[in-house]
């Protein structure tokens, strides 16, 4: 069979359960109702969503699902040769102090958690992967962050570029991912969105569209 056209985008999606100070994440939500919604709007050609999952706000207590979660969607469940895929990894995080989204550009190898996380875990200056060196040592998605967050404030989106993840679960989940994009081929992004009270939850949706969208007419 003769291939016609580039293949598909496959876009996986993770947001994140409650956590310390945040009872109701946002992400859960959006994450939760994305397939549903991006059903009704109408999904683009060429994307493909994947799987939507709902991880812990936890770091080394959630590596093993989390890596499980990456994994699976290296293995899909279609025809199509692995080899003819371009994945992409999209995760929502919330900051619960934001006005605006922030697409995250970079991971450091640094957890320094402000309080405990889900399962109790406070590192203070602690390399993320000890064999990737120094606490120092950054990690940047191989996505066009400048680019693509010019197109979706065009579009009316509150949104801006971030070099700075924070140092707590979401930069924690975002380094490993990008390791993981980096051995395996494929790519990451890490999207903070504020609070429903902020911005409220139909805005957001329509934003996570326009995002995937967006994924999909840049390959």
């Amino acid at each position: 069979m003769g291939s016609e056209g580039p293949s598909p985008v496959i876009v996986h999606v993770t947001g994140f359960k409650k956590f310390h100070g945040v009872a109701e994440n946002p992400t859960e939500t959006i994450v939760s109702n994305l397939k549903d919604y991006m059903k009704k709007r109408g999904m683009p050609k060429g994307l493909i969503l994947g799987s939507c999952s709902i991880l812990d706000t936890a770091g080394q207590g959630a590596l093993v699902p989390l890596y499980q979660t990456l994994q699976a969607g290296l293995s899909g469940g279609d025809s199509e040769s692995s080899n003819s895929r371009r994945v992409i990894w999209v995760h929502f995080g919330v900051n619960s102090g934001a006005t605006m989204f922030a697409i995250e550009n970079q991971a450091v190898n640094e957890a320094t958690f402000r309080c405990p996380d889900e399962m109790g875990w406070k590192p203070q200056k602690v390399p993320i992967v000890p064999a990737d060196g120094a606490i120092s040592r950054k990690r940047e998605t191989s996505l066009p962050v400048e680019e693509m967050t010019k197109v979706l404030a065009k579009m009316g989106y509150e949104v801006m570029t971030s070099d700075d993840a924070g140092r707590f679960v979401c930069n924690y989940v975002y380094y490993h991912s990008l390791r993981f994009a980096e051995q395996n081929g494929v790519r990451s992004l890490f999207v903070h969105v504020p609070l429903f009270l902020t911005i409220d939850e139909e805005t957001q949706m329509q934003f996570a569209a326009s995002l995937l969208e967006l994924l999909a007419s840049l390959y």
